[in-house]
């Protein structure tokens, strides 16, 4: 196992190289950040030579990117056009972001997976069919119309909950928030686990579980839902990443200043060093996630060993 981690570690360098030149090519050559900066007026000659200067513009792409990776392996994400560190940025929008990622995957771990075991076991059955009807619909609409839509009833008609988050966006005010941006991924675990379930359910190993004898609890928990839970595991884990760079529309319904928010302003304003520090930390995000998923296969499967 240690030997796999360390290789693993090895193969996510060359990755998480190739993906940030990637997105340093693509958000350079999305428009000059200095016209962007001043505005619809022109700066005058000098002024735009002091910016290009100041912010190590007027070098070659492949200079500024081989200057942007020693400063990030130093710690350093650079500077916005603004004067703030991309860091301090992130020490404020990184926290507010992960407490909703983690909301919205309990939701889609716990209630997608009760959904997914409940229809899986009985197929074909009405439950089945509303559960499959229902996540239809939610995978159909757009996350935004489920937004907006849970937050004019919740929020401003029935008044249940305060219609935007505040500022310090405390747990309990992203649960709304997290729930709509779980929707859609709650939907697909569902369905996912609903097939695996159905599928692992006629196996030879599930037979003779329940031919021996064993409590109907433990067959599903110990047998059935173990070995359906690896396709799960793996949606899941590439959609931690997914989250929390898609939360850009739901927390500009809800007025949440997370990773979406700056992203957001990044991209309007083309602060390339704000986008390009706040993706290159998804990107971690993403490596990390799909390490994790790979050591939990061993977990749920006795059978698969890493060498």
């Amino acid at each position: 196992m240690g030997r796999y981690v360390i290789r693993r570690l090895l193969q996510m360098i060359p990755v998480f190289i190739g993906a940030t030149l990637l997105i340093f090519l693509m958000v350079n050559v999305m428009g000059d950040p200095v016209a962007g900066l001043c505005g619809e007026r022109q700066c005058d000659p000098a002024t735009e030579a002091r910016l290009r200067q100041d912010f190590g513009l007027d070098q070659p792409v492949w200079r500024q990117y081989l200057t942007y990776m020693g400063n990030v392996f130093s710690g350093d994400f650079g500077t916005a056009f603004n004067g703030q560190r991309v860091l301090d940025l992130m020490a404020t929008a990184f926290p507010i972001t992960i407490r909703l990622t983690l909301v919205a995957i309990f939701f889609e771990v716990v209630i997608g997976i009760v959904f997914g075991v409940l229809s899986g076991l009985r197929r074909g059955r009405p439950v089945d069919t509303s559960l499959l009807m229902l996540t239809l619909v939610v995978i159909s609409v757009p996350t935004f119309v489920i937004g907006l839509l849970a937050q004019l009833l919740l929020g401003v008609q029935w008044k249940v909950i305060e219609p935007s988050v505040s500022p310090a966006a405390p747990l309990g005010e992203l649960i709304l928030p997290g729930l709509v941006l779980a929707s859609v991924s709650l939907a697909y675990v569902t369905r996912l686990t609903r097939t695996s379930i159905a599928e692992n359910a006629r196996a030879d190993y599930v037979r003779t579980a329940v031919a021996k004898g064993l409590p109907r609890r433990r067959v599903i928990v110990r047998h059935l839902l173990r070995n359906s839970l690896i396709p799960v595991v793996t949606f899941i884990g590439t959609d931690i990443g997914a989250l929390m760079g898609g939360a850009i529309v739901t927390e500009r319904i809800f007025n949440i200043h997370g990773v979406g928010f700056q992203l957001y302003q990044g991209i309007l304003r083309q602060n390339t060093q704000t986008v390009v520090g706040f993706v290159t930390v998804l990107v971690l995000v993403f490596l990390v996630a799909n390490l994790l998923v790979d050591l939990l296969y061993a977990v749920l499967d006795p059978r698969i060993r890493y060498a």
